[in-house]
């Protein structure tokens, strides 16, 4: 029945990838036009750039009466500058530049705007100034010259380097440039540095754009004895690794705004250009269309170019792209030969919203609705103790605590951030999870036996009876932080997916998602949490099989060209083998790894207290061997995700949002490419998890804060007291997780799994050198272990702040310090009696 049951699971999930896809066009940009340039003409060439929280446009070259080279008319190079303070305010005339001046490098750095190189009726230029814009008017300051005049470049800015790259001499130069050029605004003496420069042809008009702190260069046009060619090709540089070549633009984009739009985490977007198409077209005889509309993404990831959307009107070029007050702005330029426009073009960015249709809100009310059936009827049985809140009296099979434990560490991070991690970069970090399968010997080995013996509520209490009540205070203390961290991770988690699936703010979605846990977890105790968990391990896994399934076989050529392009790119490189400390390199993920879960498995009390539901220590060792066992095919599965997803976005790069988060890559797929019913399953999943999550760490510091804290200030109250209290305490740790998650959510990390991974080794390593001081060396003392503690503390946020290690190593400094210090200073401080019962 079972294996029946799977057989057609699998065929309706490969019926459904053999379905079309992309039925919705997504829009990403929303284009308005703003108040003309106040001149009847329009300039190309103008510089443009955002100071003292304005917008400013200045010079720029036209026609004079719209005249054309080939109707005899001259073009004219202007000096105006134009500022407009609000979107919708009016353009006013607020100076003039040191000379007429265009087509050279703007760059908005500082309140200011760098105008760079150019070109007049004299010639080529080489100066470069600081324009700012202050009270109504505009002034200069002058920085070192560029090594020769330039113009048609391009540049950008980053890490206060300012690089320029390509261009042209000379007004009749027969050859472009090949120059890269940086100079440094933190050390202005050095002057403008000559770098190595990228591995192809000479260029004038490229489009230059910055992302991921590396440098990119796209198309531009080789001047062959003066005779154009328009380029396609593409360049990526980096200061550590250098020039690399990247996949070819579709058409050349020559002249395109500049720069590139940085985009989301992973995007470049590049606006129209002149393709070359209608280069052989005498525009003295025939109409010019303008030049292409096209807009072009490029994902760095994937390294895949995707048309995403086509620019409202005739698309400029020779104009810069500015951003500015959260829009994207294009000023003027040229839309055909010698043709200027007066218009400024707004785009925001648009947030892309899956489809959520009916059957997907069946199924996910069903979902829950199973979920509080659950909840409900384990909840009856609850007679209104503590021990039953925290630990549901010992009636929980070993199999099912196996199962809430992995449920309960996973959860939504595995389902979004896995997936994300391996979509990014490769399987590097799929040893990190295979740790626990050779750490779950030394848990039930060494660290079971204490917590079972010593019959605790909260784990903390051990420390009580090893050391004093100071240490555990402190542990329980560091324990509070670390949790309440981890909350927030994963309330923030599900909310960036509802976020995703109906476009509603971020916020609010933390919000919501906090109060119904909240509720959730109020009424119900341990055994509603954990037999919760059975049915959400049940989904989560079916649905990320049912969702790498049906990515796979949505893939042309299926499982073979998944497999095969995936392994030709090292999409599946599972270690890097080096002996750095800072990367994430084999010895340091598997010493990192191993340490990270040691902390998770003996020192969390979200996992010890699943332990200790359970009625006898045979039960408990269960526990921890079925979810180490379970990590294994569900590492392969999430980890599959990512890698499927890459390969279908590398074949349908148009359908990834270009503003999106690299952790909204699943979600994103999941609401807009899986059919309707499926999705709602997986969601359902995800939303499942994470609240049986957030319950489950309510639960646990609920029972720290109750167990360690109120029974000390109030020894004399009631086992009802303290059921009630914990309630109570229980609403405010859900308003706690919602205040942390916002928090989390205003970082704009690169990837929400390095940072949960960073909060563990800050704060729980530290608290797990306490357990492995108290197990394994018993000359430690209670003095040792405070100066240990405090010195791991110290010497870790050190490491942090200067970045000196990778942070998976950071368990692995706070065990080795706060033990190696606690054992020196116990032996320097020895005590006269050591509680040796339980030792």
């Amino acid at each position: 029945m079972i294996k029946a049951s799977f057989f057609c699971f699998i065929n309706i999930i490969l019926f459904m990838a053999s379905s079309p896809l992309f039925a919705q066009d997504t829009k990403y940009i929303s284009w308005q036009s703003a108040k003309d340039i106040p001149d009847n003409i329009g300039f190309a060439g103008s510089f443009a750039g955002v100071s003292n929280d304005a917008l400013l446009v200045a010079g720029g070259a036209n026609f004079p009466d719209g005249g054309a080279p080939w109707t005899g008319s001259e073009k004219v190079w202007h000096d105006q500058v134009y500022a407009l303070d609000q979107p919708e305010g009016e353009w006013k005339l607020v100076g003039q530049l040191p000379m007429p001046l265009g087509y050279g490098v703007s760059i908005s750095w500082n309140g200011k705007i760098i105008l760079i190189g150019g070109s007049n009726a004299e010639g080529h230029h080489s100066e470069v100034y600081i324009m700012t814009y202050s009270e109504g008017s505009v002034n200069y300051e002058k920085l070192p010259d560029l090594p020769q005049p330039l113009a048609n470049s391009t540049g950008v800015l980053l890490n206060n380097k300012i690089y320029i790259l390509g261009g042209i001499r000379y007004p009749d130069s027969k050859e472009a440039g090949q120059n890269f050029w940086t100079l440094d605004l933190g050390n202005l003496a050095q002057g403008w540095k000559i770098n190595e420069t990228w591995p192809g042809p000479t260029r004038m008009l490229s489009v230059a754009g910055v992302q991921d702190n590396a440098i990119y260069l796209f198309s531009g046009v080789y001047l062959n004895e003066g005779k154009r060619e328009y380029l396609k090709d593409a360049y990526r540089f980096t200061e550590k690794e250098g020039w690399s070549k990247l996949a070819e633009l579709p058409v050349s984009v020559a002249g395109a705004p500049n720069p590139a739009l940085s985009a989301g985490q992973s995007n470049l977007i590049v606006f129209g250009g002149d393709d070359g198409s209608n280069v052989n077209l005498d525009p003295a005889v025939n109409s010019h269309p303008g030049f292409s509309k096209d807009i072009f993404s490029y994902n760095i990831i994937t390294n895949t170019w995707g048309k995403i959307g086509s620019f409202p009107d005739l698309a400029p070029v020779t104009t810069p792209m500015v951003e500015w007050k959260g829009k994207i702005v294009i000023p003027g330029g040229e839309v055909k030969p010698s043709i200027r426009t007066n218009k400024v073009w707004f785009g925001e960015p648009l947030n892309s919203t899956g489809a959520f249709k009916g059957w997907d809100w069946t199924v996910l009310g069903i979902y829950f609705l199973l979920t509080l059936g659950i909840g409900v009827f384990a909840s009856r049985g609850m007679n209104g103790t503590t021990a039953d809140f925290f630990l549901a009296e010992g009636k929980i099979p070993g199999w099912a605590a196996g199962l809430s434990i992995f449920g309960t560490v996973l959860s939504a991070l595995t389902f979004i951030a896995i997936p994300a991690k391996a979509y990014a970069t490769n399987w590097v970090y799929f040893m990190n999870n295979m740790m626990i399968v050779a750490v779950a010997p030394l848990i039930v080995y060494f660290y079971l036996p204490y917590f079972r013996k010593l019959k605790v509520t909260s784990i903390y209490e051990y420390l009580e009876v090893r050391f004093n009540r100071p240490i555990k205070l402190l542990a329980s203390l560091t324990f509070l932080l670390f949790q309440l961290g981890r909350l927030g991770v994963v309330i923030y988690l599900p909310s960036l997916v509802l976020s995703s699936i109906i476009g509603i703010d971020l916020t609010t979605c933390i919000i919501v998602t906090s109060l119904i846990t909240t509720v959730y977890c109020f009424f119900g105790g341990i055994e509603a949490v954990v037999w919760t968990d059975v049915m959400q391990v049940v989904v989560l896994l079916g649905g990320a099989l049912a969702s790498l399934i049906f990515i796979v076989f949505s893939i042309d050529g299926g499982f073979s060209a998944f497999f095969s392009e995936a392994a030709d790119n090292n999409k599946f490189q599972w270690a890097i083998l080096e002996s750095t400390i800072t990367e994430p390199v084999l010895w340091v993920v598997l010493v990192g790894g191993f340490l990270s879960q040691l902390v998770t498995f003996s020192s969390d009390q979200v996992v010890v207290q699943r332990y200790l539901t359970t009625s006898s220590e045979k039960e408990a060792r269960k526990s921890i061997y079925v979810n180490a066992l379970l990590t294994i095919p569900a590492s392969i599965i999430f980890f599959g995700v990512g890698t499927a997803l890459w390969v279908y976005f590398k074949h349908h790069p148009a359908v990834v949002n270009p503003f999106g988060r690299t952790d909204d890559i699943f979600p994103g797929f999941i609401t807009n490419q899986l059919p309707s019913g499926l999705s709602g399953l997986v969601i359902a999943g995800v939303f499942a998890a994470t609240m049986s999550t957030i319950s489950s760490s309510m639960n646990s510091m609920a029972t720290v804060i109750t167990k360690d804290f109120f029974v000390l200030l109030k020894p004399n109250s009631s086992d009802k007291k303290q059921f009630d209290f914990a309630r109570i305490t229980t609403v405010c740790l859900g308003l706690m997780g919602a205040i942390v998650s916002i928090y989390i959510a205003s970082l704009q990390n690169s990837s929400i799994w390095d940072q949960y991974i960073t909060i563990i080794g800050l704060l729980g390593g530290c608290l797990a050198g306490m357990f492995t001081a108290g197990i394994f060396f018993p000359r430690i003392n209670s003095t040792g272990m405070l100066v240990g503690f405090i010195f791991s503390a110290i010497v870790l946020y050190i490491v942090h702040q200067a970045n000196l290690v990778n942070f998976f190593l950071y368990p692995a400094i706070a065990i080795f310090v706060s033990v190696g210090v606690a054992y020196l200073v116990s032996l320097f401080f020895p005590v006269k009696k050591i509680e040796k019962g339980i030792l």
